[in-house]
């Protein structure tokens, strides 16, 4: 009897036949670094979320980290982050020796709660910096309303989220700023990479300043015929940029990112049909107003089942699952550099939490298997 293919949490969907040839063009060039193809995609994309800028870099923790910079925050500052997140949403505050304030989720969606978040405003917040978590929308309504009462920018962490809509606007087109990753298992990955969104022309400059080491003007923007050498750097900045490579590979996949979107929501809600017969799983919601990116499935165990123990189950069965996230007050690098206080649901629920394959390539037939097998480990559970 043939062993059937392990299936993955997450498998990057690349657009390998339009990628090719460009990459080919590219090469061919003789700029492969930041130049005109990072210039169009970063128009596209900006295009694309309905916002007037979109600055390139090299992956999403640069962009929350140049993002931060241009809204203010430093030395002392403090910054509401939730807790369910990927750790650079407040490792880029360390580096700016800012104090991450650990803000408790929203037991249904995940995403940041309003009410403690607002409990935690001081007058040290410098910003705000929700996670839309899974692709979900955090709740932007409450997070703009406190924002423009205490003068605080909102800067989304759409690391999740590209694609992702609320009241059929674009996620990263409601903040300050927007903070996008197109990192491997992102719905646009390109291997790594990602993108900063503003209305604000000012941020724009700095931004691109900042990105590449604070020189005012790229080598693209001095390549002619007559090369121009001279440039002045007048500030602090980082070597961030993106490059043409990367460009041109998020071009091509920008152009299958609602397609892909459509397909994980379409396997999305066949999971919420599938699994309602186990009755010790819930099933990640979407609410009113939200059109989720579906970035992935995370469903919660109920208290008396052990997460661990399915999890096991499951990788012998061949299927891979994953936890998003532990939450990242515990780690040892923010212990006496935040504040992590009143953290109870994260607490209670993340032992609680698995993330299940979800990827515009799973098959119906893939989707059947995982279920199939959380069944049989339901049916150990009565037996």
């Amino acid at each position: 009897m043939t062993t059937p293919p392990n299936i993955p949490v997450f498998k990057p969907h690349m657009n390998k036949a339009r990628i090719l040839p460009e990459l080919e063009k590219i090469l061919d060039s003789g700029w492969i670094g930041l130049g005109p193809k990072t210039k169009e995609f970063e128009d596209r994309f900006a295009s694309w979320v309905g916002t007037k800028y979109a600055v390139a870099v090299n992956s999403c923790t640069a962009a929350l980290h140049l993002a931060i910079l241009v809204a203010g925050v430093g030395e002392g500052d403090e910054v509401l982050v939730p807790t369910l997140t990927f750790a650079s949403t407040a490792l880029v505050l360390l580096y700016e020796k800012a104090i991450p304030v650990f803000v408790d989720c929203d037991p249904r969606t995940l995403c940041v709660n309003v009410e403690d978040l607002e409990r935690k405003i001081t007058p040290k917040t410098k910003a705000i910096m929700p996670v839309h978590f899974g692709g979900h929308a955090a709740p932007l309504d409450e997070l703009l309303a406190l924002s423009r009462k205490h003068h605080i920018p909102l800067i989304e962490d759409c690391a999740h989220a590209a694609g992702g809509r609320y009241k059929n606007k674009a996620l990263g087109s409601f903040g300050a700023l927007g903070c996008f990753s197109f990192h491997a298992v992102k719905n646009l990955p390109t291997a790594d990479g990602g993108m900063i969104v503003t209305d604000n022309p000012e941020y724009d400059r700095l931004l691109r300043r900042l990105r590449w080491l604070g020189i005012d003007k790229d080598t693209w923007t001095r390549s002619d015929a007559r090369y121009s050498w001279r440039y002045s750097i007048a500030e602090l900045g980082y070597k961030y940029h993106m490059n043409d490579i990367t460009a041109v590979i998020g071009l091509a996949q920008l152009e299958t990112l609602d397609h892909d979107n459509r397909l994980r929501a379409q396997l999305a809600q066949r999971y919420q049909q599938l699994l309602k017969a186990i009755p010790w799983l819930q099933c990640p919601v979407e609410q009113d107003d939200v059109r989720s990116a579906w970035h992935n499935f995370v469903v919660q165990i109920e208290e008396g089942v052990s997460r661990d123990d399915l999890a096991a189950y499951l990788a012998s069965e061949g299927i891979s699952t994953g936890v998003h996230y532990e939450p990242i007050h515990h780690h040892g690098v923010f212990q006496g550099r935040s504040r992590m206080e009143h953290l109870e649901t994260a607490e209670r629920i993340w032992p609680r939490l698995l993330t299940l394959p979800l990827y515009p390539a799973l098959t119906f037939q893939d989707q059947d298997r995982i279920v199939a097998s959380l069944a049989k480990f339901d049916s150990r559970l009565v037996s």
